[in-house]
């Protein structure tokens, strides 16, 4: 290995680890979430906003990700996005409340927001050009091993240890990646800078958290009736207002011009949608098994194993069926499936067969993870070089919206029908819940009309890239 290749490789590895810490963070609390409301006593039923709380937080900030590392330099922003990552953790280890968990992941989700985009803009201005996909794929394997070993090793150290080791861990990680980032981040300028639409970037900011703390307050906040109905039409509001501004200033967030390419928008909407229904899965999946079915935390963290395995087995075979049946016809058919596949967790009961939960989990892993990355590369696959970026950070903002979204509306629709049947028993619950599957499926399968829109002839005609997001 030459001189010049050992610090690409150590900033290689120092990134990938950035993005692994990103996104266990993201699945590793799932499992966790009924052991925490007992401590902090609360209802399991009632603890989505922790989770809703660290994804609207990275979405907020993603679309200024780019800006601020321009501004202030790639080292001294990924330095300060893990310092407030485990700030954020160590908040969250000693919180005594919902309110301050909340509070604290917010925190969290700050830091967490800027670790993937400033690593990525560190690797796009210093790797050559023909090692770029190379080394986006080397950062992307921790996108699949976060997912799939966050849910079990937050069941082990809950059962194990406490649910408040599973923000503590990152504190040792966070203080080696620190020293680290000193030594390998590059110290990396804009050469130009921008102009940032700060009065734009609120509009947009206030709309999303608008929106989402209606759908979440509807049975994390106790709002009824006009309070929801104020924070939707103020959300709508400020974000129709973001883009008539867009299209009039010379330097939005957005280029109104991005919506212009078919696939994309498309493929944002389809994203939106879509990921309402199965962005709720990591969450509801975990309370059902362990509330409902009498799972402890380590096996209903081992529950979730199947969906990422399936999910990574099902990689290999995404370009092909793409090749063959082109992007329409797989993501309205897919689709259409993942849909099914949540709905059938509504006939999950105690006393069923193991196998058959499985195979339940297993199908779907399958079919949501060929769900994910055949709608990322739909949407960003006819973006020219000058609206890539751009491209993929809107695509990425809309990713974690609709995670924050879809365990928001997941969670509303549970209180509802445990409004129906009542929480006096196990078996009322489990009612609660094989309904909200059965909800949350019918949403999945409504999304598959906006795919039909899709071009006939759009075909994967290039490998399909591998995800860094973190969500497929």
């Amino acid at each position: 290995m030459t001189g010049a290749q050992s610090p690409r490789k150590s900033l290689l590895w120092l990134v990938a680890v950035g993005f692994f810490m990103q996104t266990l963070d993201a699945t590793i609390i799932n499992t966790a979430l009924p052991a925490m409301a007992r401590s902090l006593g609360e209802s399991p039923l009632r603890m989505q906003s922790v989770v809703v709380a660290y994804a609207l937080a990275m979405a907020m900030l993603i679309p200024a990700s780019g800006w601020i590392a321009d501004r202030l330099g790639t080292r001294r922003v990924f330095f300060a996005a893990i310092v407030t990552f485990v700030l954020g953790s160590l908040l969250c280890a000693v919180s005594r409340d919902v309110g301050q968990l909340v509070a604290a992941r917010v925190v969290q989700g700050m830091g967490g927001a800027l670790l993937l985009p400033v690593g990525r803009l560190a690797l796009l201005r210093s790797v050559p050009r023909a090692e770029f996909l190379a080394a986006m794929s080397f950062v992307a394997i921790p996108g699949l091993i976060g997912p799939l070993l966050g849910p079990t090793l937050g069941g082990w150290l809950v059962e194990y240890a406490s649910w408040h080791w599973i923000f503590l861990i990152n504190v040792p990680v966070g203080l080696v990646g620190c020293i680290a980032t000193l030594y390998v981040m590059p110290d990396l300028r804009a050469a130009v800078r921008r102009r940032f639409d700060a009065v734009g970037y609120a509009m947009l900011a206030f709309g999303m958290v608008a929106i989402s703390l209606a759908i979440d307050g509807v049975s994390g906040l106790g709002l009824h009736g006009i309070g929801v109905l104020v924070l939707v039409i103020f959300g709508f509001a400020s974000i129709a207002a973001y883009w008539l501004r867009a299209a009039r200033i010379a330097d939005p967030l957005f280029e109104p011009a991005l919506f212009g390419i078919p696939t994309l928008g498309i493929g944002l909407l389809g994203n939106l949608f879509s990921r309402l229904g199965s962005g709720c899965m990591p969450f509801l999946l975990p309370l059902l098994l362990q509330v409902s079915m009498g799972y402890s935390p380590l096996k209903a963290g081992l529950m979730m194993l199947p969906i990422a395995l399936a999910g990574m087995a099902m990689k290999r075979y995404a370009t092909p069926l793409i090749l063959r049946y082109g992007y329409r016809r797989v993501l309205v058919v897919n689709t259409a499936l993942v849909g099914l596949s949540m709905a059938s967790f509504g006939l999950a009961a105690p006393g069923q067969p193991l196998a058959l939960h499985l195979l339940q989990l297993m199908v779907f892993g399958a079919v949501n993870s060929l769900q994910f990355t055949a709608m990322n590369t739909i949407t960003l696959k006819d973006l020219d070089g000058s609206m890539a970026s751009s491209g993929n950070t809107l695509l990425s903002m809309v990713q974690m919206l609709a995670m924050s979204m879809g365990v928001a509306t997941a969670s509303a629709v549970l209180n509802g029908y445990t409004g129906v049947f009542g929480t006096a028993s196990p078996l009322a619950t489990l009612h609660a819940f094989e309904a909200t599957f059965a909800s949350m499926g019918l949403i999945t399968l409504a999304s598959a009309m906006i795919f039909w829109h899709l071009p006939p002839e759009a075909r994967a005609v290039q490998p399909v890239q591998p995800e860094v997001s973190g969500q497929g």
